[in-house]
């Protein structure tokens, strides 16, 4: 298929598959989805989860009158839930409690609500970066952690969601129909761009706060 062919929702995922190769190869996913980072360290990730699921969730409701976010919004996808379990099971049985958010997270946090505060496209290409990716390669990681803890990862498990796939060939196809001009779609690519660049940020932090916990004794694995 031809640029010129494509739906955007086709334009928007090959322009940012780079992006989304850069995210998927952390070292601290790596390390995580190993066994290599601590518990601790897994709580963290799972704070900042919160701060950004939250923003993008009351945002939804912010612009819940916008027929593309309308559309696009479904609450099977919302996180804010599961996480709040996952935080407190970490907190019962493993008296784990973090409540910092990093500054990365902040900044990230920060850009939802602006974009959603003055621009609903691109609140739409934060909307797909995180939930697109939660039912792509975040189903993966849930796998992979269900199997080294006992609780604690119910924000990787979308119950509501009978057929990935269908749900996400669904979702590509709202974004197809869109009426947003060229000049507005490469607005959104660029914002989801952002939104990347803003996750990796936040991963980088994750790493230099949690490489010093490698060899601690409360592993996940």
């Amino acid at each position: 298929m031809t640029p010129a062919a494509e739906g955007f929702a086709g334009r928007l995922r090959r322009a940012t598959t780079p992006d989304h190769q850069q995210a998927a190869s952390s070292s601290f996913m790596d390390g995580l989805l190993a066994g290599k980072v601590d518990l601790g360290g897994y709580h963290l990730l799972t704070r900042q989860h919160l701060e950004l699921y939250r923003a993008l969730e009351m945002s939804a409701s912010v612009l819940r009158d916008d027929p593309m976010v309308a559309a696009l919004h479904d609450p099977t996808l919302e996180r804010v839930p599961a996480l709040l379990a996952d935080l407190t099971w970490l907190r019962r049985e493993r008296g784990i409690q973090v409540e910092e958010v990093l500054p990365a997270t902040r900044r990230y946090a920060d850009r939802i609500d602006e974009v959603a505060a003055t621009w609903p496209g691109g609140y739409v290409a934060h909307h797909y970066t995180r939930y697109l990716g939660d039912l792509s390669g975040g189903l993966h990681v849930g796998r992979i952690l269900s199997g080294q803890l006992a609780g604690g990862t119910d924000f990787y498990r979308f119950d509501g969601v009978s057929s990935p796939k269908r749900f996400k060939d669904a979702y590509r196809a709202i974004l197809d129909a869109a009426a947003w001009d060229e000049s507005e779609q490469q607005r959104i690519v660029a914002e989801a761009s952002r939104a990347y660049a803003h996750n990796r940020a936040l991963v980088a932090e994750l790493e230099q706060r949690t490489r010093a916990t490698r060899v601690g004794t409360d592993m996940l694995a």
